[in-house]
């Protein structure tokens, strides 16, 4: 499944001081995981016993009825390969540890103990347990069999998932056992806990389980003791959360009568890969630990969980304003700095009608509304050619007109024709010779009328072209200063429609946006557009989503087009999909030579192309690993 499992957390119906009663209630559960493919499932903490039975942990009938329900439970378990993690107390060398018990198979693969006790206001932990925080290769004795028992155990399949074990207070703790375990390579966290309700305290909780899931690169799982717990002092809300890389994938509702089970998903071959491609995860200090080799797993027969198809643009509404205005100020402060360092006071574009244009544009003229300079000092040049078409020069003409730029127009038919004239092309033979040629002549107009305006060169394309090489090597390809080249297709998308809250330039903008991608080279028939990128080059919401999963962490092709399938479902099939992955992968390889002179330009998300810093790679790399990855 791709580096894919299932994770639960569980919360079971309490019965304090009852331990059989609670087995039989943690098996229900258990079952019910394993019917769900579940690789492994955490319960609360002290789950036989009950975080609540207090001083009862002193009693020697308390402890011996829960020994013999862990036998029950190992007896119930035999024939599962689904991982089991219960809270115990455990009597060892004279001491009392609250501890997680790691199941698998009818055995017990291993104890780990707490190592933070709290021991104020409400808990008085240090009244029955003592602290493990020290114990380390060492070993114990349970139900007559000698098990793994100390805080530095880690647990391996021997792929994709290493997972540790930490219990509630552990993870309030300034440092975290957590983080050491991550630190050794732990991709999966687990969190036995017994954490009462306050008024807010369950925001804070799934606050830490998420933050402490993106400190660590991790899957977070989490599960609180709840209904049945004793409301002597506190009540419990048996909260249960899953988290993963800074995203809460699950939580249940708190304040069950019932027991409760959540699943979720999770990605720990992109965990893995992750912590290589984009932290500084490898100059964390690693420490002697024990890695405890797990049975097989479940196999899941399908995967469960939404994947994005524009993992790019925010998936909530609720945010769109935030972000929006974010790529703003993140794209005009990098262009203020460019031009009043340069001691420049007026830009350049080239504005066709186009997407990229359009927002090269909007994001110029914010800066200068920032700055309080003189938009008559943007100058956009509106270059029509052979294929133009008077839809896209009229939105173009229109946008200028409502934001009181300097608009100019040059033809450049003329200069075209010169220049096939010069080369001895026939201007009947419609090829990349025939298209390059206007590209390079309105590059070379903008950067001499930049000279002689004194200004500098804004340049419109994206991300998502130079990630495919849709360029003219030293035509569209240069600028002074390359506006969008952090941002991909889908999301200038986003950030265009965003503007259309200002009411002047709303219809115009409605119209860019349903106007189809071209960069309008070819004859156009008729008025209307004949050369539609998309039709060439592919879906560029395909292209935006290959992009993501190849450069964020180094996803394999056959991976890519796994989740595209799934998240794409019936708009593109498996064939589809393939097809565009292969040109995606092929152009890519073979375009590398134009990201390895690309003019600068902001980084605006978490993945650019900039050769100076997030990505190096020869421009000579061959693609057929990659393609055979495919077949």
């Amino acid at each position: 499944m791709f580096g894919f499992y299932r994770v639960a957390s569980a919360v079971n119906k309490t019965t304090v001081a009852n331990p059989q009663k609670n087995a039989e209630e943690i098996l229900t559960l258990v079952k019910e995981a394993a019917d769900k493919e579940v690789s492994v499932v955490v319960f609360p903490e002290l789950t036989l016993t009950g975080y609540t039975a207090s001083d009862l942990f002193l009693n020697q009938t308390l402890l011996a009825s829960q020994n013999e329900s862990i036998q029950y439970i190992l007896n119930n378990i035999k024939e599962l390969d689904t991982i089991v993690i219960l809270g115990i107390a455990l009597l060892e060398a004279d001491r009392l540890y609250n501890c997680a018990a790691v199941l698998q198979g009818g055995e017990i693969l291993g104890i780990i103990p707490k190592s933070y006790l709290p021991n104020n206001k409400e808990f008085y932990e240090k009244r029955q347990f003592v602290s493990g925080r020290d114990i380390v290769r060492t070993a114990t004795e349970l139900l007559g069999k000698e098990v793994p028992f100390g805080v530095d155990l880690l647990f391996t399949d021997g792929r994709d998932m290493t997972f540790g074990v930490e219990i509630c207070e552990d993870l309030w703790a300034v440092t975290p056992p957590s983080n050491h375990m991550a630190s050794n390579g732990a991709n999966l966290l687990f969190n036995l806990s017994a954490s009462n309700e306050l008024i807010g305290k369950h925001e804070y909780r799934e606050e830490l389980v998420r933050t402490q899931s993106a400190r660590c690169m991790a899957a977070y799982v989490y599960s609180s003791a709840g209904v049945g717990e004793s409301t002597t002092d506190t009540v419990y809300g048996g909260h249960a959360i899953i988290s993963e890389y800074g995203a809460t994938l699950a939580q249940n509702e708190r304040f069950s009568l019932e027991s409760s089970l959540i699943t979720a998903d999770i990605d720990l071959e992109r965990m893995r890969w992750l912590r290589i491609n984009e932290s500084s995860y490898s100059d964390g200090r690693r420490k002697k630990t024990r890695l405890i080799k797990l049975k097989s797993l479940p196999m899941m027969s399908e995967l469960q969980r939404d994947i994005t198809p524009a993992p790019f643009v925010p998936s909530r509404y609720a945010d769109k304003k935030l972000r929006c205005d974010e790529i703003i100020h993140i794209q005009a402060h990098g262009l203020i700095k460019r031009m009043t360092h340069a001691h420049i006071i007026k830009a350049l574009i080239g504005i066709s009608g186009g997407l990229d244009s359009t927002l090269a544009l909007l994001s110029t003229h914010r800066a200068f509304e920032m700055m309080g300079w003189d938009s008559r000092n943007i100058i956009a040049v509106t270059m029509p050619g052979f294929g133009t078409t008077s839809r896209t020069k009229s939105n173009a003409v229109k946008l200028c007109e409502a934001l009181g730029v300097t608009l100019k127009e040059v033809d450049i038919t003329d200069i075209s024709l010169q220049e096939f004239k010069a080369i001895g092309h026939d201007t009947e033979e419609l090829s990349v010779t025939y298209e390059n040629v206007q590209a390079r002549a309105r590059t070379s107009i903008l950067m001499n009328m930049a000279n002689q305006e004194g200004g500098l060169v804004i340049g419109t394309g994206d991300l998502s072209e130079i990630a495919l090489g849709w360029s003219t090597y030293n035509g569209d390809h240069m600028s002074m200063y390359a506006l969008n080249s952090g941002i991909p297709k889908t999301l200038i998308k986003y950030v265009i429609e965003y503007y259309k809250s200002n009411k002047a330039i709303a219809d115009i903008i409605d119209d860019i946006l349903d106007t189809p991608i071209s960069p309008e080279l070819l004859p156009h028939s008729d008025d209307k557009i004949v050369q539609e990128t998309e039709e060439i080059v592919g879906p560029y919401e395909l292209h935006d989503f290959f992009l993501y999963h190849f450069i964020k962490y180094g996803a394999k092709p056959d991976k890519i087009r796994f989740l595209a399938m799934r998240a794409f479902d019936i708009k593109y099939d498996e064939e589809t999909i393939t097809k565009w992955l292969k040109i995606f992968l092929q152009r890519f390889f073979n375009q590398q030579f134009k990201r390895s002179c690309m003019p600068d330009g902001p980084k605006v998300g978490t993945i650019s192309l900039s050769p100076r810093a997030d990505w190096k790679m020869p421009s000579d790399a061959d693609v057929d690993v990659w393609l055979r990855m495919l077949e």
